[in-house]
């Protein structure tokens, strides 16, 4: 293997070391810790993991968590009620809905209800308007972590070629958008994409955002460009062990790139810490 591994686990243990230690000099100005409230709704077993990972990152900290965890009948009245308890609880700095939801309930509407300064997936019409726009404001956990990771490694985008591969709200989009106010040369690649080996082979820089495991190989990779692997895949070895894989073929891809985010232990641990990020950033613009 030659790529070097850009270890988010690692980077998300340092950045909330360093939450940790703002807390610390900050709480007792604002005579409280800060707060995010967690909104879930039924038994999704996967979210219910996601969401005892936040709450434990919480714990270690020292940000104080108000989940909540409605039935599966619960209406989209009653949750933008709760939305609307959280926004005018002084004690919450973030509010995060976790996705999925039911079918019968509108994710769009319940994320336009909540504060923007208070979004702490940084997903809000307002917080995508300031990133556009270039002026402060939450940024989306994901992306962010990404720009983070890049960051910590000394990877110099300025001027090079990016490609990201998907167009999503949650990724692909205000991605490309950091990756452009960071002055990379960027291209969303997509499903409708021609020729998209010879698009990726250009790149300096790829970020794969897809949902597709393992659908980025080594051919399609520059010797030596940075390869992000934001995608996080369920499959089952051939003795039927279900285990994680990203976007990236991993083993393939590692012989020819200089570096690479592994899955497990690359992007999503960074998605969690700039969530906590965010919730800690609206604390201290708080402060009275």
């Amino acid at each position: 293997m030659t790529a070097q591994i850009l270890d988010g686990k690692a980077l998300a243990q340092k950045i909330q070391q360093e939450l940790k230690a703002r807390i610390q000099t900050l709480e007792p100005k604002k005579g409280r810790p800060p707060g995010l409230a967690v909104l879930m709704v039924g038994d999704n077993p996967a979210s219910a993991a996601y969401v005892r990972n936040k709450e434990r990152a919480c714990e270690r900290v020292g940000i104080a968590s108000f989940g909540k965890h409605f039935p599966t009948e619960t209406t989209q009245e009653e949750l933008e009620q709760a939305i609307h308890a959280c926004n005018q609880d002084e004690r919450i700095d973030g509010i995060l809905v976790q996705l999925p939801l039911p079918q019968h309930l509108d994710a769009v509407t319940l994320l336009q209800k909540t504060d923007p300064d208070k979004d702490a997936d940084g997903l809000h019409p307002t917080n995508l308007g300031r990133l556009v726009r270039g002026e402060p404001g939450l940024r989306s956990c994901t992306p962010a972590g990404v720009m983070r990771l890049l960051e910590e490694y000394e990877i110099d985008v300025v001027g090079k070629q990016a490609v990201v591969i998907g167009r999503s709200i949650l990724v692909g989009k205000p991605l490309a958008l950091m990756l452009l106010a960071a002055n990379a040369t960027v291209t969303i690649a997509h499903s409708k994409t021609q020729n998209l080996t010879e698009v990726v082979r250009n790149a300096d820089i790829v970020v794969a955002a897809t949902g597709k495991p393992r659908f980025i190989s080594a051919e399609a990779i520059k010797p030596g460009a940075v390869v992000v692997d934001v995608g996080i895949n369920r499959v089952e070895d051939e003795t039927g062990k279900a285990r994680l894989v990203g976007d990236v073929d991993f083993d393939s891809v590692a012989n020819v790139a200089g570096f690479l985010t592994p899955v497990p232990g690359g992007v999503g641990p960074m998605t969690v810490a700039m969530l906590l990020h965010n919730t800690v950033l609206s604390y201290s613009q708080t402060l009275c």
